[in-house]
């Protein structure tokens, strides 16, 4: 055809099998995830016949599922020996839950999202939003999977010791609100490491708080930590000496009103702590990201139609960038804000009013 550059061409090819080749994983690697058999194969190589085996399964499906999974190169493949295995980095993705790349989470966002698609598209036409909670199935929970592994790894050893005074306070004592809580995994983390403190989680979605509170049981913190359905413009309750929102601000119908009911919430020497997805403040920049990649994609399917749901609906969208926060946070009324700390995924602001 005339016009086209073969190698450019070859190139885009040579992509878009890549991504297709990635898209069609998603089922294969969830199945794995869910029947065990990526933590059957951490245990040590294994044909598909002893895989097959030690799980219970299918000898001819388990045949393929290998085989596909050393393609996606998920696995290891030994044709001498016909056995596969999971290295120790493939582990880290795949079978060891606190690891800071753990993937489970994102695997499910990715199939919640192609679930959603047919809402989102109708959403694309009337201009309206789709509803956190309704969107896809348990998108709530594949999400709180998705971002437990980055606190898990962060929020304590990271995070927080970046927020000016934060650390005394908590170890002495502090009250806490985690607003857009999700199902509970970060306030759990912050109430673990400082018993001290009390916590309260916020978070509009009942079902996600549901969630919280068995978490909550189940890791025997109920006297420290609670969990309230509730927007976050009509919590009622007041000074707290931090408070917290992890991954949620951008998601929000009125991230203005939310920011300056924080400042409401807070004691006069109190802290708001923002942790959002990393982005500059040029989208030049971020679609060269193979991060921001994720994160455009997710917001076309998640983020932008969650607040365009809700009232306002000013949709900041995940990739809105330090200067842009910035502005609606210190609109609110903040004297101050600053970029504390940032890693590979996020940034964490704290603001003062």
């Amino acid at each position: 055809m005339a016009g086209v550059d073969g190698d450019k061409l070859n190139r885009l090819i040579g992509k878009m099998l890549g991504d297709l080749g990635g898209a069609f994983s998603v089922p294969t690697v969830r199945i794995g995830f869910r029947l065990g058999l990526f933590d059957a194969l951490s245990k040590g190589p294994l044909t598909a016949a002893e895989l097959a085996a030690k799980t219970g399964l299918t000898p001819r499906y388990i045949r393929e599922w290998s085989l596909a999974q050393a393609a996606n190169g998920n696995i290891d493949y030994d044709a001498a020996s016909n056995k596969f295995s999971l290295s120790p980095e493939q582990a880290m993705i795949f079978t060891i839950k606190d690891s800071p790349v753990y993937m489970e989470g994102g695997f499910d966002i990715a199939a919640a999202m192609i679930e959603a698609e047919p809402k989102v598209e109708n959403a694309f036409r009337s201009g309206g939003g789709v509803a956190w909670g309704e969107s896809a199935g348990c998108l709530f929970c594949a999400t709180g999977a998705f971002f437990r592994p980055g606190y898990v790894n962060n929020i304590v050893q990271t995070w927080l010791p970046a927020i000016d005074g934060a650390l005394p306070k908590l170890q002495s004592g502090a009250k806490v609100a985690d607003v857009g809580c999700g199902v509970g995994f970060s306030t759990l983390l912050m109430a673990e490491a400082f018993p001290a403190s009390t916590f309260v989680g916020y978070d509009f979605h009942a079902p996600s708080i549901e969630q919280a509170n068995a978490h909550a049981r189940a890791h025997g913190v109920g006297d420290r930590v609670r969990f309230e359905a509730a927007p976050a413009k009509e919590i009622s309750d007041r000074g707290f000496d931090l408070v917290t929102m992890f991954d949620c601000l951008h998601d929000m119908g009125d991230p203005r009103g939310c920011a300056a009911h924080v400042r409401r919430l807070l004691k006069p020497d109190g802290a708001w702590m923002i942790v959002e997805p990393l982005a500059a403040d040029d989208p030049a920049a971020n679609v060269a990201s193979p991060v921001s990649r994720l994160y455009y994609n997710a917001s076309t399917m998640i983020c932008v139609p969650t607040s365009l749901a809700q009232e306002v609906g000013e949709a900041l969208g995940a990739q809105a960038g330090e200067r842009r926060l910035t502005e609606v946070i210190a609109g609110a009324g903040f004297s101050r804000v600053r970029r504390a700390t940032e890693g590979p995924f996020n940034m964490v602001l704290e603001a003062r009013p």
